[in-house]
């Protein structure tokens, strides 16, 4: 595909130096200018000031700069002005207020890791020794940055831009209220979601396996309970396991693995999900704040106040 991978995101808080390090327990490297770096992808996350929180910019790996020039013709049939410079393509998404930066480079390569061996009914995979998730002592460290889910006033037309505009494909719908998109192999790199207000839902990273989620997710909590928000539960769209947390803006972070991979199109059949489907597959009950964060109703009553 035209597009292969969700470069990196910029993201707004009002307590940049909190927020910050939070993502570094979380398992992400510190770099300069407020860039946190994952293990495979690089510099994938950036925290800045702003007045509320909220995503500033998304940027979009593109494979040559053809590939610009054609969402920049999409973008104009659209009515959506864009601007090309340097082997880079910028566009702002009205319903959001997003920055999107469509940028030419190379495809993310990442070393295969081993499959973790697990036992089963006639199967010993592993034998003479605890499991490795067991043994396993090193923190956890996301491998990428999977996906970010952007809530929007105007579902229909933030879905347009990333669709129709930038070139994402389609894998999965939730009726008129969700659009898993990709630009990549993985399942879907942006959810666009529709809400009362344009907010940061989460971002999500990609660990090796279950136990690494599992992993990840108690360090977090061992001293913070207050961060849990949902999980562990494994989702219908995508597949993968999940668990979230709540970083000290209000932004949910999670920790995944096993993603659905999407190599050819005429193999995929997008679904319009229903219900439970739209959300999970097994695991407990999202709690409401998970639907609808406490702080939106603030979200909402700064969007009318505060210049961005």
């Amino acid at each position: 595909m035209a597009l292969h991978r969700l470069t990196s995101l910029t993201m707004g808080v009002p307590n940049a130096a909190e927020t910050a390090a939070y993502y570094t327990e979380f398992g992400l490297t510190p770099a300069d200018n407020g860039w946190f770096a994952s293990q495979d992808g690089g510099r994938q996350l950036r925290i800045v000031q702003t007045p509320t929180r909220r995503l500033v910019e998304i940027r979009i790996g593109a494979d040559t700069p053809d590939d610009l020039a054609a969402a920049a013709s999409r973008l104009h049939r659209l009515g959506i002005d864009s601007r090309s410079e340097q082997n880079r393509l910028t566009a702002h998404d009205k319903a959001t207020g997003v920055r999107a930066v469509l940028e030419v480079t190379p495809g993310l390569v990442q070393a295969p890791v081993r499959g973790t061996a697990y036992n089963g009914p006639g199967r010993h995979d592993r034998t003479g020794a605890r499991a490795p998730g067991v043994l396993r002592t090193d923190p956890v460290r996301p491998r990428k940055l999977g996906h970010v889910v952007l809530g929007t006033l105007d579902f229909d037309a933030t879905t347009v831009f990333f669709r129709d505009g930038l070139g994402f494909k389609a894998s999965d719908y939730i009726k008129d209220q969700g659009a898993f998109l990709r630009c990549s192999t993985d399942h879907h790199n942006v959810l666009v979601l529709a809400a009362p207000i344009a907010f940061l839902h989460h971002t999500s990273w990609q660990v090796d396996d279950i136990d690494d989620v599992g992993r990840g997710a108690a360090a977090m909590l061992e001293d913070h309970p207050e961060r849990h928000v949902w999980g562990l539960g494994r989702h219908h769209a995508g597949s993968n396991f999940f668990w979230y947390l709540k970083d000290p803006a209000g932004n949910f972070s999670e920790y995944y693995s096993d993603m659905d991979c999407i190599v050819d199109d005429q193999l995929w059949t997008p679904e319009v999900l229903e219900g439970a489907k739209g959300l999970f597959s097994w695991g407990p009950p999202p709690p409401p704040s998970f639907l609808s964060p406490d702080d939106l109703a603030g979200l909402m009553t700064d969007a009318h106040s505060t210049p961005r």
